[in-house]
């Protein structure tokens, strides 16, 4: 299911980014390659195979991945490393470098290829086996793409407004979900996962769907941005008001 090709591939393009971050001297540039690692898996399954049906997934996974690099590109490039990375360089000490090609590149590289699951089989595949099944995927996509987009540049705005210093954000899509982004990201990746399926994939795509919504839910997103907001004098009040992930129907700031 997943090649050889494939694992090297990850290897060797994780192992340039070491390389990238090291010269740089900011481990937090690794962020950047999460999106376009899985835009290169699925280019390179693409042409392997050359299925005229997988090119959907190849644009699925191109907009999704491109959009996300470009944005984290944008608020990383020229800025201070980001404070998870400076924490594990003061944890880890001398055995900094040595664990961090393990437990940042490695790992990343590991679950990315677990993530990529959800679409590598119906890239692969070559015809409609439910046409309502992909309808119905592609509609998933686009509200959490809808979701992750808009959310992402709410928040963008927000920032930029020297007005908003040192207040939490709780306008527009932030006024029904606390993390917006995050569930627009699980949304879009079931919807991935559904379009494959659609495609002929067997059930592990629902596995990569499934991981992605596990690491982002109770790992590395929500949990960290949970811990973040609760600084903020008006975070016991949002908790009350807003539900953690999946948005409540009603009662949301238009703004």
């Amino acid at each position: 299911m997943i090649s050889t090709t494939l694992i090297w591939i990850l290897l060797l393009y994780f192992s340039m980014w070491f390389v990238i971050n090291t010269i740089a001297k900011n481990a937090g540039l690794i962020d950047i390659a999460w999106g376009l690692g899985f835009v290169l898996l699925a280019i390179t399954q693409y042409f392997k195979y050359q299925s005229k049906v997988g090119i959907i997934l190849v644009v699925m996974v191109g907009i999704w991945g491109l959009r996300l690099a470009i944005h984290i590109a944008k608020r990383n490039i020229g800025k201070a490393e980001d404070h998870r990375y400076q924490q594990f360089r003061k944890d880890w000490g001398k055995h900094y470098f040595i664990r961090s090609i393990f437990q940042i590149y490695f790992l990343q590289a590991t679950l990315m290829l677990i993530v990529s699951l959800t679409f590598l089989d119906g890239i692969r595949n070559g015809s409609i086996v439910s046409k309502l099944g992909l309808v119905i995927g592609l509609i998933i996509y686009s509200i959490g793409l809808y979701f992750e987009v808009v959310s992402d540049f709410q928040m963008t705005r927000f920032k930029r407004n020297h007005q908003n210093k040192g207040k939490l954000m709780r306008e527009g899509l932030w006024a029904i979900s606390r993390h917006p982004n995050y569930f627009g990201e699980a949304t879009l990746w079931l919807g991935v996962a559904l379009v494959s399926l659609s495609l002929g994939s067997n059930g592990f795509a629902l596995v990569g769907s499934a991981t992605i919504y596990y690491l982002i839910r109770f790992l590395s997103g929500v949990p960290l941005m949970e811990k973040r907001q609760k600084e903020y004098q008006e975070f016991s009040e949002y908790e009350k008001e807003v539900p953690i992930f999946f948005p409540k129907l009603k009662g949301g700031n238009k703004k």
